[in-house]
């Protein structure tokens, strides 16, 4: 039931929309109040009367409309709902939410609303499998935004595959799930997950560090979160924004991670994303270090505490499951499976970040990852995919372990 629910609908533009009159009525059915917004494309299949009509409520769709922004401004309207849903949403909305873009009202509220979203979309079939179409929903996807797919079949514009909007009674149970508690399969339990590099002072200018951008681990954080696990990021310095909904710690050198590990536990799992630097200046100069003093002398190095090894031992606050990661140049699986029965974890993820790794752009500092999960039944290899997308089906296995 969705008995004094509160749901903002926002009807895109395509021969869908006319399906968004029935979810208005079946929404209100089972006691859910409905506001609409209708964009601009949408009015061309449906009128703001029979919206307005069915939802017992004003119809939104200006952005620059005075009379609206000054009774209900398009802030209020995007928090006032428990969910935003979107049907139909069109290639050009999703393409519009996944790069941020804010030009109508629509848009403008997706972008400004702190409550879950619910995108149904609706296409072309050429349009939803077109790689730009797959790229936003998978941003959205690592965004925390919820899908609700379409079914494939005859249509309107003659031909046959997927793109058709799901059905009404689909639409409407989907968003019953989505606010309900048991939708977040890690609801409840607690997730930590390291990323970055760490930087270790050699002098007021100078630091040992590596290439880590940080993506990989605050995508990981971000599906944690988004499946309802309460999530503490630990990250060394990137050029980030901390994901949405997440606990972020940030820290420099090694030793602060290792600090800020401990101090988040317990946990239910531990996701060791970060390339911490193995090695650390035995002494930091106080002042910067100059040529003209001299021939400068080898760096005393001494090694940094192994953070992966330390949350693997076993005690009464190990995490239930611990997850490394190895970033390999050559005998990726094999190096990655001596490595997950050195330190004692539960899985290694392992990639090649060699030039030679085929990954588009890199995988060091890139936006893709191909990697290969190594568990104790063995080893799982997956495809070249954007590192969002990795971290989602990392994210369903990590769940699906800690539900089993």
């Amino acid at each position: 039931m969705l008995q004094d629910k509160r749901v903002l609908l926002i009807i895109g533009g395509g021969i869908a929309a006319y399906k968004a009159l029935d979810v208005i009525r079946r929404l209100r059915e089972r006691g859910a109040d409905v506001r609409c917004v209708l964009t601009s494309g949408g009015a061309e299949f449906i009128t703001p009367l029979s919206v307005a009509a069915l939802s017992e409520n004003q119809v939104f769709s200006s952005l620059f409309d005075l009379k609206d922004e000054s009774e209900m401004g398009h802030i209020r309207l995007s928090r006032e709902a428990d969910v935003v849903l979107v049907a139909p949403a069109t290639a050009d909305l999703m393409a519009k939410a996944a790069n941020g873009l804010a030009g109508d009202l629509a848009s403008t509220v997706l972008l400004a609303t702190d409550k879950p979203v619910l995108m149904a979309p609706s296409m072309n079939t050429r349009m939803w499998e077109h790689a730009a179409t797959q790229r936003n929903m998978a941003q959205l996807k690592a965004d925390g935004i919820g899908f609700i797919a379409p079914s494939a079949g005859e249509l309107a514009c003659g031909e046959v595959g997927t793109g058709r909007l799901a059905e009404v009674t689909d639409i409407v149970d989907a968003v019953a799930a989505f606010l309900s508690p048991a939708a977040k399969p890690l609801a409840g339990r607690r997730a930590l997950v390291t990323a970055g590099p760490t930087h270790e002072p050699i002098d007021p200018v100078r630091y040992i560090a590596n290439r880590s951008s940080g993506r990989q681990g605050y995508a990981i954080a971000s599906a944690l979160s988004n499946l309802g696990a309460h999530t503490v990021l630990v990250s060394g310095p990137t050029q980030l924004e901390p994901p949405r909904g997440v606990e972020t710690v940030q820290v420099e050198t090694a030793l602060e991670m290792q600090a800020a590990c401990e101090k988040a536990l317990p946990a239910d799992v531990a996701v060791c994303v970060a390339a911490v630097a193995d090695w650390r200046s035995n002494q930091q100069q106080d002042e910067k270090m100059k040529k003209s003093d001299g021939p400068m002398s080898a760096l005393s190095l001494v090694e940094n505490p192994d953070i992966l090894a330390g949350l693997s031992k076993p005690s009464n606050r190990r995490p239930k499951l611990v997850v490394g990661f190895a970033a390999e140049t050559c005998n990726v699986i094999e190096y990655a499976t001596q490595k997950r029965a050195r330190k004692g974890c539960d899985w290694i993820v392992a990639n090649d970040v060699s030039p030679k790794s085929g990954v588009v752009g890199g995988v060091m500092g890139g936006k893709r990852n191909q990697v290969h999960v190594i568990t104790g039944a063995g080893s799982e290899t997956w495809p070249d995919m954007p590192k969002q997308a990795v971290a989602m089906r990392l994210a369903d296995k990590i769940a699906a372990a800690l539900t089993a």
